[in-house]
C-alpha cells in the first residue's frame, strides 16, 4: 500500500486530528485580545475608549539633563518626549512626572586604508527614565532605552558637523518612540 492509500484508509483518524489541532487553536487564540493602545475600539460588544491617551496627557516631563552631550540632543528628546505625551495638544492637570537623564557617545566605526583618518562614526544615546506618581512620589516604572546611528565623516567640516546633529536627531527620536511607547504599554496594562 502506498502513502497515499494508508491517509484515505485513516481518514477518520486524520479529521479527528484536524479537529483537536483546531479546537486546541481556538483554546489558545481564545484569550488574545488585540485593541488600539491610544484609540477608542468600536466592535460588535461596543465602544470601549483607551485611558492611555489621556495618562500619557497627564504625565510632567522634567528638562532632560545634557551634562553628557550638546543641548540640541536633550532639547529635541525633551520636544520629541512632549510630542508623543500631549499629541500637540495641550493637557490639563498632571498626575505623573518623569525624569529622563541620557547621555551621548560617538565613535569611530570606519577608517580610510591609506590615510588613517576616520571615514564614519557611530552616535549613541543612552537614557534612563523613571514614571512616577506626583502626588506620592512612588515610582511606577524605570527602564533604560538606547539607540545608535551611523553617519559618514568626510573632508568638509561644515558637512561633518551637519551630519554629526543629524545623528543626534535620529536617535533622540529613536529614543523618544521607545520611551513613549513602554509607558504606553505599562497604562495599557494597568487599565
Amino acid at each position: 500500500m502506498s502513502l497515499f492509500n494508508n491517509l484515505f484508509l485513516n481518514s477518520g483518524a486524520l479529521r479527528r486530528a484536524a479537529l483537536c489541532a483546531a479546537f486546541a487553536a481556538a483554546v489558545t487564540l481564545g484569550g488574545c485580545q488585540v485593541r488600539p493602545l491610544y484609540g477608542s475600539s468600536t466592535g460588535d460588544f461596543g465602544s470601549a475608549p483607551s485611558s492611555v491617551a489621556s495618562e500619557l496627557a497627564a504625565i510632567e516631563l522634567e528638562s532632560i539633563s545634557s551634562q553628557f552631550a550638546n543641548n540640541d540632543a536633550s532639547r529635541v528628546l525633551y520636544n520629541e518626549l512632549t510630542y508623543r505625551f500631549e499629541r500637540g495638544a495641550g493637557s490639563g492637570a498632571k498626575k505623573y512626572r518623569l525624569k529622563v537623564l541620557m547621555d551621548v557617545g560617538s565613535a569611530e566605526v570606519g577608517v580610510e586604508q591609506f590615510s588613517d583618518v576616520p571615514s564614519a562614526y557611530t552616535t549613541t544615546m543612552n537614557s534612563t527614565f523613571v514614571l512616577s506618581d506626583l502626588a506620592t512620589n512612588e515610582t511606577l516604572m524605570t527602564g533604560r532605552a538606547f539607540k545608535s546611528a551611523s553617519y559618514d565623516f568626510s573632508n568638509q567640516r561644515f558637512a561633518n558637523t551637519r551630519a554629526y546633529r543629524n545623528a543626534q536627531e535620529r536617535v533622540a527620536k529613536a529614543v523618544a518612540d521607545d520611551i513613549a511607547a513602554r509607558i504606553a504599554g505599562y497604562f495599557a496594562s494597568q487599565s
